[in-house]
């Protein structure tokens, strides 16, 4: 199971009347090292000129790289990080994650994204210590 839904919210969601807050609070308790590592970047990505910071410590354990993997891997709980905090995360491999910085019209672009998203950028992210992550 992905996350650890309260018999409250998932009454509320069968109800249709979940808000953004709700999940991502749900999110934060349910995948607390995937919340730990995204704050993280978040936080240096805050402090960085260009509004861009990465990610490319291993998880410690198993059980941790699947907590990075569901959170970035569904769309709902990626899309509602990226509302809460209003960046655009990136992920490559298992557990490099990247934050950018939206514009003012709430896009992301730039040489630097479009080179972390491209598949140049995924195949330099890949070595042989990475294939059965």
């Amino acid at each position: 199971m992905s996350l650890d839904v309260s018999p409250a919210l998932l009454e509320k969601a069968e109800r249709g009347e979940v808000t953004d807050a709700e999940f991502v609070t749900c999110v934060k308790e349910s995948l607390p090292y995937a919340w730990e590592v995204i704050t993280g970047v978040i936080a240096d990505a805050e402090g960085a000129a260009d509004g861009f910071a990465d990610n490319e410590t291993p998880p410690p354990s198993e059980a941790a790289r699947g907590q990075l993997l569901r959170a970035l891997a569904s769309d709902a709980i990626r899309g509602g990080l990226e509302r809460h905090f209003g960046v655009k995360l990136a992920f490559q491999n298992c557990h490099r994650i990247a934050v950018f910085r939206k514009s003012e019209d709430g896009t992301v672009d730039g040489d630097r994204y479009r080179a972390f998203v491209s598949p140049r950028g995924q195949l330099l992210n890949q070595s042989p210590e990475l294939r059965d992550c």
